[in-house]
């Protein structure tokens, strides 16, 4: 159950940075695995209220701190109930597929190609094919899937080191 919770934690901050990044922040850097049209057409905008783009930046710190504490935290609390690099290396790859599915089906598909939050913000894309595309990053996606196995092996090992 924890770990259930704690990709739940890691999605919330994914959600936050995203979030922080599209209607805080507004800075085209961040649209790198927005499909081709998309990126080609996003404009900088200026802060939408003073200190927005300081709040985004500040939410987006807490995005990552969350990411992070998930892992931090899934970490301690196997080490203190005994479990094994096997246990621990299952926990984190539990987390990491959990998120990666939440990515494809909620930001990649109902996020992109079914509401129009991205073109609220950056009206700018509205009619860009990319919105239809939901597979357009499919190559990264599977290259993440094929390396979550190796990161939760290495956050296992980390973590199981750190507790003998």
């Amino acid at each position: 159950m924890l770990t259930v919770l704690l990709s739940l934690v890691m999605i919330a901050g994914m959600v936050l940075l995203l979030f922080s990044a599209i209607a805080l922040i507004q800075d085209r850097r961040f649209f790198t695995t927005a499909p081709k049209d998309i990126q080609e057409a996003v404009l900088d905008h200026p802060e939408r209220f003073p200190g927005a783009h300081a709040l985004g930046y500040a939410l987006a710190v807490c995005g990552m701190a969350l990411i992070a504490g998930a892992f931090v935290y899934g970490a301690y609390d196997g080490i203190r109930d005994g479990f094994s690099s096997w246990q621990l290396f299952l926990r984190f790859l539990m987390i990491l597929y959990l998120w990666k599915a939440f990515d494809m089906i909620c930001f990649d598909w109902l996020l992109l190609t079914k509401s129009h939050f991205f073109q609220h913000y950056y009206p700018e894309t509205e009619g860009c094919a990319g919105y239809s595309q939901s597979d357009f990053n499919r190559k990264e996606q599977l290259i993440r899937i094929a390396i979550f196995p190796f990161v939760a092996a290495l956050l296992a090992g980390i973590a199981a080191s750190i507790g003998v």
